[in-house]
């Protein structure tokens, strides 16, 4: 019979990789100074609203994406009614970005982060939907910072 993996091995490493994906280096899987914020932090407005390709998003569009996709986990996580989600909405939306806007954005996805991180730090029951969700936001956001990462290369 497998042994159970104890909740303070899972936290202890979901919280190393949650904050290595948002804020900055441990070592787990980023190079040092590429976590999605410090990207971010790199980006113009006037960069984050050019798509790389006439088939592809805005980073601008990515960063409101990776948000609203935390918000929808973050309420299945809260065991709150998620609804019918409409996940093209924010690709036909949002393009072009001000500096306002730009800065607007990110500090979105930042409050976000914090007020998931900090729920997540306070889960005593790790369920089905709390362990699918936490490593879902992780994993989801780390592929959209491989995205927006390879669209600089093109963007620059």
């Amino acid at each position: 019979m497998p042994k159970p993996i104890s909740a303070e091995n899972f936290t202890n490493n979901l919280f190393a990789v949650l904050e290595e994906t948002f804020e900055n280096h441990h070592g787990v899987y980023l190079d040092k100074g590429t976590s999605l914020f410090e990207t971010l932090a790199t980006i113009t407005a006037a960069e984050a609203s050019r798509p790389v390709s006439a088939h592809c998003a805005s980073l601008a569009a990515q960063v409101a994406h990776v948000t609203f996709y935390m918000e929808v986990l973050e309420k299945a996580i809260k065991d709150e009614e998620i609804g019918k989600v409409d996940w093209g909405d924010i690709w036909r939306r949002v393009e072009a970005v001000t500096d306002a806007e730009w800065a607007a954005l990110n500090q979105h996805l930042k409050a976000t982060y914090e007020r998931i991180s900090a729920l997540l730090h306070t889960v005593d029951d790790w369920d089905d939907d709390r362990i699918g969700g936490s490593l879902a936001i992780v994993v989801h956001t780390a592929y959209h910072l491989g995205e927006i990462r390879q669209a600089l290369c093109t963007l620059r």
